[in-house]
């Protein structure tokens, strides 16, 4: 008797052990849930009222003002259907990336871009334009800088084109949306990235940040020691050419594995806020 009261005794503590760390976990959950739709709101009303004291004609105005709207609908959206901290924080991204449109649109003007935002999760180690590129591909040019001009009226934040790394700045078209449109499809788009960022086509270190840099040149190295390891088992043909191109130079380091992107589910630029 005394043995079935103990076992009862031990399975009731059991039992109320369990409730409590379900309450807990529970009322965590609940904590992280209320956090991130706060955070997420947060932003997403000050994108609507900078959107609401902006006006512009000028095209990289209108331009950026017009993404931005784009953005606050999107994350207007995804707050109303959030039912988890991570789709409030995918809310969240595309906020902050309609307020990097803003803050291109104050610059445009000529104003102060007001205060910094947190960074883009598929912005980072991109970089950003600091010089201008104009190139030819598929008998169209494209033009690209790190000020908004008449012939470069497009912004973008930063973000990936099929792997390739693009830095923020503006443009003279919008190729990371138009590529497919325009009958260029993914091929012409990758062209365009290549010709614009890549030293394989164009200036070394010309326009990008350290991130971008740094994982181009460990590709480049890679790719080099690719090389001579082709190289010397199978001479021109066999292996070096493969080793270079393959090994870390266009694929390993340079244009698909540079750089430094944590972007995952968000996706920045026009990735986040529906365009891909």
């Amino acid at each position: 008797m005394e043995l079935v009261l103990c076992l009862a005794v031990v399975l009731v503590g059991a039992l109320g052990a369990a409730a409590l760390i379900r309450a807990q976990a529970g009322a965590r959950r609940r904590t992280e849930l209320g956090d991130a739709r706060a955070e997420a709101q947060r932003w997403y009303e000050r994108l609507g009222g900078q959107l609401m004291n902006l006006h512009g004609e000028e095209p990289a105005v209108r331009q950026a003002l017009s993404d931005a709207g784009e953005r606050y609908n999107a994350a207007g959206s995804q707050l109303e259907q959030a039912r988890t901290p991570h789709q409030f924080t995918l809310a969240r991204e595309t906020a902050l990336e309609g307020l990097a449109y803003i803050r291109a649109a104050r610059t445009a003007l000529g104003i102060d871009p007001g205060p910094e935002v947190p960074a883009l999760a598929a912005a980072r180690g991109v970089g950003q334009l600091t010089k201008e590129r104009e190139v030819d591909v598929q008998g169209q040019t494209f033009r690209a800088g790190p000020q908004p001009g008449r012939e470069t009226p497009y912004y973008y934040p930063g973000g990936r084109y099929q792997g390739r790394p693009v830095p923020a700045g503006w443009y003279s078209t919008p190729w990371w949306k138009t590529a497919l449109g325009a009958g260029a499809g993914v091929l012409g788009g990758i062209l365009i990235a290549d010709a614009l960022f890549s030293p394989a086509f164009a200036d070394p270190g010309y326009g990008y940040d350290e991130g971008y840099q740094e994982g181009f040149g460990d590709g480049v190295d890679q790719g080099a020691d690719g090389g001579d390891q082709g190289g010397d088992q199978g001479g021109d043909f066999g292996g070096g050419d493969q080793g270079g191109d393959f090994g870390g130079g266009d694929y390993a380091g340079g244009d698909f594995g540079g750089g430094d992107f944590g972007g995952g589910d968000f996706g920045g630029g026009d990735f986040g806020g529906g365009d891909f």
